[in-house]
């Protein structure tokens, strides 16, 4: 039976299905296209999470900075939108035409070298895996491959935060300063502003989130998964056992920063900018709460943590406008304090044993009258 295959047990099945009747059905069918967007924008944010599931949760390795490679990928998009959005046509009052207006803004009269690339979506897709899964593999090696981890890791990765948002905002010429980039309009001149694009949009984040989906379960079910799990509770007897723990901490750490720059390029795509608010502490540090909440040792876990603190964080926001931070830490605070395992942990050890149970009843209640059936047309009953 496929609940006993070795891809899912019987729990990761009701959650992937779960999540599947959630995402593709309920959900555009309940929700106008507003509501719907912000759905999409929410889950920009599970990739995050899913990533730190494989670098936190699995590699016991804690990274304060996933914004960092979130704005990467996010960037990466919106240069490529933005070139788009920059024809010669449309920016003929700019003093250089064919440059993105902040440029001509700040009395650039060239489009940079680095620019360049990003005219060409193929190029674009590219950037966005290898730009951030180069800048985590520099900082991983420099990092773990002197074994530095634990809160100093955090604290460096969360400083990196740091300073990327003051670059991006010092460069104002070249990123678009505090302000990032805006008016995006079409992507391969389709029009990614009207509702049905935000639809259509939609269910391809959608797509791409079950493939990352499946793709870290499949890592999780490797010997490769197993290892960074016996990394996480025994580094030492890891390393006497022969393997390069720096290693398989990089590979942790670059499938993070990957996984969180196709959420950051998906984040461009439905809203339609990207700004170096995304990118710093503040975010970052909600990107772990994500996290922790649907369960940090939980794939599935994850995403409904990042759809729960979203909800939250918007209906707060929406009703105590001046109180939603006090309300977001409440609950990172009451999930450490109480639920210290998430959702995922609420799930494994409150409602399980009462879905195993039901789907045992029904399943026993289907072979007795599957039995009585064939009794009553004379089969032999097996």
């Amino acid at each position: 039976m496929i609940i006993n295959s070795r891809f899912f047990n019987r729990s990761e099945l009701i959650g992937f299905l779960s999540l599947v009747l959630l995402l593709v059905v309920i959900l555009p069918l309940c929700l106008d296209i507003f509501r719907l967007n912000l759905v999409a924008k929410y889950l920009t944010y599970a990739f995050v999470a899913i990533g730190l599931v494989m670098c936190w949760g699995y590699g016991g390795i804690l990274s304060l900075g996933q914004g960092v490679f979130f704005g990467l990928g996010g960037y990466c998009m919106a240069m490529f939108l933005k070139l788009e959005a920059s024809s010669v046509a449309n920016t003929k009052i700019q003093s250089t035409p064919g440059i993105p207006d902040f440029m001509d803004w700040n009395q650039i009269t060239a489009l940079p070298m680095f620019w360049k690339p990003f005219n060409s979506l193929t190029l674009t897709i590219i950037a966005i895996f290898v730009v951030p899964a180069l800048l985590a593999f520099i900082i991983g090696a420099a990092m773990f491959k002197r074994r530095v981890g634990g809160v100093y890791f955090a604290i460096i990765t969360q400083a990196i935060a740091a300073i990327a948002t003051i670059l991006i905002i010092g460069q104002q010429g070249y990123t678009g300063g505090i302000n990032g980039m805006t008016d995006l309009r079409t992507l391969l001149g389709w029009d990614i502003r009207t509702d049905s694009a935000k639809f259509i949009l939609y269910f391809f984040e959608v797509a791409c989130l079950f493939a990352c989906i499946i793709t870290a379960q499949f890592i999780r079910l490797t010997k490769l998964g197993r290892i960074l799990v016996a990394m996480r509770e025994q580094e030492d007897r890891v390393r006497f056992s022969g393997y390069s723990v720096a290693n398989f901490k990089i590979f942790a750490f670059c499938a993070a920063a990957i996984f969180a720059a196709i959420g950051g390029a998906m984040f461009t795509l439905q809203i339609g900018f990207m700004s170096p608010s995304f990118v710093g502490i503040v975010p970052s540090i909600e990107m772990v709460i994500y996290t922790a909440v649907g369960g940090r040792s939980s794939i599935f876990g994850a995403v409904y943590g990042a759809l729960l603190v979203n909800f939250a964080k918007t209906s707060l926001s929406e009703s105590f406008p001046e109180l939603w931070l006090f309300g977001l830490g409440g609950l990172f605070i009451a999930v450490v304090l109480f639920f210290p395992n998430g959702l995922s942990g609420i799930w494994r050890d409150h409602v399980q044993r009462h879905v195993d149970r039901l789907i045992a009843s029904f399943s026993s209640k289907a072979k007795k009258d599957w039995v009585v059936k064939s009794a009553a047309d004379g089969a032999p009953a097996e």
